[in-house]
């Protein structure tokens, strides 16, 4: 959900078959390439995957070293990384890190649009 000026924006998707991980990235994604110029941003999520991969820079030392982490074992979804650290490289950005299911009014929604979207893809 896209904040400013007093107006939102709901960007809403999924797929089918695809881990949480996955999801968790490419919705920010979609927030960041929906920005259209450079923005201060406050990017909140309860994914500590996405918040902690941007905040302490470990996508970009894991793109720094092939996508491969420190251990040597190979990155997860190096593309969606690549991507992601594209998308966020134009802005200022804090990142905040929220704890899911615990009212906070924005992660709440963006669950409730989660889980109406993953409910698509049951078989």
């Amino acid at each position: 959900i896209l904040v400013a000026g007093g107006r939102e924006k709901v960007l809403s998707g999924g797929e089918a078959n695809t881990p949480n991980n996955r999801m968790e990235l490419l919705g920010a994604i979609a927030a960041f390439e929906a920005l259209r110029y450079p923005c201060r941003v406050v990017f909140t999520s309860d994914s500590r995957y996405v918040v902690d991969g941007l905040e302490k820079g470990w996508a970009e030392s894991w793109q720094k070293r092939g996508w491969k982490k420190s251990d040597g074992k190979a990155a997860l979804n190096p593309d969606l990384w690549e991507r992601l650290l594209k998308a966020v490289a134009p802005h200022e950005v804090t990142y905040v890190w929220v704890k899911g299911h615990a009212g906070h009014p924005y992660n709440e929604r963006c669950d409730a649009l989660a889980v109406a979207e993953a409910e698509k893809y049951k078989e």
